[in-house]
């Protein structure tokens, strides 16, 4: 009879995620660009291409990538790697600008990663070697993942030209309608708000780079990886959630109920409040504007980002819940979702991340349990908004507190499983902002 697994042994096993993951990756990006062109829109190979030798989509991903790849390098190897990026981006940049193009960057660190991974393949040897492709192969899946998802947004418009939210907006009902509540706070506090929520909102990226790389912040040279870390959450959330968009098309309340819908929103009152409808029905709706509101997405990423921050020093534990406070108020406030949508996507989080953390542990009865639950948990909310929402919206008193209850039964239920980490006074080893790290409680 075989023995179990030890912890060495599930250890190993965990690291074969950023292979796994770079080749889901690359076959994600060949099927997503054959679908485009069959769909006839630009599928993400173009994007790369632009990316090295045209004009970045973005400034930041391929920056976030880059020093996201050099965790596993030597501290000499960052800086020439940082030195070379900065000196193509500006030869890049001052090209452009001679030929009146865009002031943006991003050229430099994408050419950087492709040149690391060959130098680090071809002259490295032993764990120095393993560790420097592992991170590397953790930047490339960030640039791989964006360009894929952006392809994948344009794909749920072709998979849902009828659109949901008139259920969803009177599931939410239950819970008040959060998103027109904080709409008209945001509104009230004016401009400088706005601001300071939308940085906080299209930045999350970049806050998960600086809790993953304190996290692997040990590890170059060669040094023992941690088992888990955040990176692995953020794109297992990145692979799972989108699917729902294609299964739940919802384009938000400032799309559906207020002016950003170009004309094909059902009201444009938002952050006014809009009429229910107790007969809702399925809405055409353009076909430029994403299904990409249930669940929130940003929800579940900043819920991994506050978990992943609480056994860091003081600095990046305040980091981790202002972070994850501002994102839930810019998705309400902003209106790109529902509070049902948040909801949901806090439970999403819990029930990947049950799947990830302590690999040491294995797949025993406490993990089992709390993934299937967290599914079914998923299941039940979004069959619940699609088929009991006029039940719902009527019965607010007892539906909504049902409903925020079942997230603090997948919270206590993740607690009970995980405890949580003791923070960090100082640093003192590359595993100790690691989840994969056993307590002394367990």
């Amino acid at each position: 009879m075989e023995s179990p697994p030890t912890g060495q042994e599930r250890r190993q096993r965990a690291h074969w995620f950023v292979p796994f993951a770079l080749t889901g990756a690359v076959a994600g990006i060949l099927i997503a660009e054959a679908v485009a062109r069959h769909a006839g829109f630009s599928g993400p190979l173009p994007g790369l291409i632009g990316d090295v030798v045209g004009v970045p989509q973005s400034a930041s991903v391929p920056w976030a990538g880059l020093v996201l790849a050099m965790v596993g390098l030597t501290a000499r190897d960052r800086w020439l790697a940082i030195g070379a990026a900065a000196l193509i981006d500006g030869a890049f940049l001052v090209e452009r600008l001679l030929a009146d193009g865009p002031f943006t960057v991003g050229n430099g660190p994408t050419i950087v990663l492709a040149v690391l991974a060959l130098y680090t393949a071809a002259t490295m040897t032993g764990e120095a070697r393993r560790g420097a492709l592992r991170g590397i192969g953790l930047g490339v899946l960030l640039v791989l993942s964006v360009k894929i998802g952006d392809a994948w947004l344009k794909l749920t418009v072709l998979a849902g030209p009828e659109v949901l939210d008139e259920y969803v907006q009177l599931a939410d009902h239950a819970l008040g309608n959060p998103s027109w509540l904080v709409g008209q706070v945001l509104d009230e506090f004016g401009d400088v708000a706005y601001a300071v929520l939308h940085w906080v909102y299209i930045e999350l990226p970049v806050a998960a780079i600086v809790v993953a790389v304190y996290q692997l912040r040990n590890v170059g040279g060669g040094r023992p990886w941690p088992a888990h870390h955040l990176v692995r959450t953020f794109l297992l959330i990145g692979l799972v959630g989108p699917l729902c968009y294609v299964l739940f098309p919802v384009v938000g309340p400032v799309f559906a109920f207020g002016g950003s819908g170009n004309g094909w929103q059902i009201v444009d009152a938002w952050p006014a409040w809009a009429p229910l409808n107790l007969q809702p029905v399925p809405v055409p709706f353009d076909d430029a504007t994403p299904r990409n509101c249930m669940p929130s997405l940003h929800t579940a990423w900043a819920t991994a980002l506050f978990l992943h921050s609480r056994g860091g020093p003081r600095w990046l534990r305040w980091m981790g819940a202002v972070w994850l406070a501002g994102t839930l108020a810019a998705t309400l406030g902003f209106g790109y979702h529902y509070g049902v949508d948040l909801v949901t996507g806090a439970v999403l989080c819990l029930t990947l991340e049950s799947a990830l953390r302590d690999p040491d542990r294995g797949w025993g009865p406490f993990r089992i349990r709390l993934v299937a639950g967290g599914t079914l948990l998923v299941v039940a909310q979004l069959a619940a908004y699609r088929y009991l929402p006029a039940v719902m919206a009527e019965h607010a008193l007892i539906a909504g507190p049902l409903l925020l209850a079942s997230l603090v039964a997948m919270i206590v239920a993740f607690r009970t499983a995980f405890p949580a980490q003791e923070p960090e006074g100082h640093d003192s080893s590359s595993e100790s902002m690691s989840p994969s790290r056993p307590s002394c409680s367990r």
